[in-house]
């Protein structure tokens, strides 16, 4: 089954066309990479995945839903990890997971196996706004995975992340999750290595689209110029 399907997307702020015309199929527990400059239509990409925002023409089918007429169906299927880490600062870490807990009915032990994975011990209990922004970034994977989500859609997910810390993260948003992923990445060697289908963005149109095992790094630097 198809996880996403995409046909003849489009999205645009005014007069300005952020996506035109994108087309894909991303297969069930596959990963696609997002490349393009900023700018691109990355950002708007996940948006309208994650139903945040609406399309304006063509067809988009999340999770066997299409949108936005069954977005219902898909809105508690989906993690989302952005660039902003859409947590409150002035809450502590369990006080955040607690409250996107209460909104899709994950358990309290849910909360804690995810503190104890991502190294948190200790600093749950102060507010966000004292931790580094590493430490938030590790709130913010937590809180879209708390749910355990079948699709992920993660921009930039190893932003203001250490070595041990991408370590940490890897079971829970890395290929070993099992989860269909949708990554956005200004990294060409190391999105490509998660890839198994690529798409390059370029002014909201489609520039590249294609197995990641016939793409090389020297096409997706190529978006970049």
């Amino acid at each position: 089954m198809a996880a996403l399907q995409l046909e003849g997307l489009a999205r645009h702020y005014g007069e300005r066309e952020a996506l035109r015309d994108v087309s894909l199929t991303l297969e069930e527990g596959r990963t696609l990479v997002v490349f393009g400059p900023n700018g691109a239509g990355k950002t708007t990409l996940l948006r309208v995945l994650c139903t945040l925002l609406r399309p304006h023409a063509g067809r988009v089918e999340v999770l066997g839903a299409s949108l936005p007429d069954e977005a219902w169906r898909v809105r508690g299927r989906v993690g989302l990890l952005a660039h902003e880490p859409l947590l409150y600062r002035e809450l502590t870490a369990r006080e955040n997971l607690r409250y996107h807990a209460s909104l899709h009915g994950a358990r309290e032990e849910r909360i804690d196996e995810l503190l104890e994975l991502l190294a948190l011990r200790g600093r749950e209990d102060e507010p966000l706004r004292t931790l580094s922004r590493g430490m938030v970034q590790r709130v913010a994977v937590a809180r879209a995975v708390l749910h355990e989500p079948d699709l992920l859609l993660l921009d930039e997910p190893h932003s203001n992340l250490d070595p041990a810390a991408i370590e940490l993260v890897a079971p829970l948003i890395g290929a070993g999750s099992g989860r269909t992923r949708v990554i956005c990445s200004h990294d060409p060697a190391g999105g490509l290595a998660q890839a198994d289908l690529v798409l390059g963005l370029r002014a909201g149109r489609m520039a590249l689209l294609r197995g990641a095992r016939d793409v090389d790094v020297g096409e997706i630097t190529e978006l970049y110029r």
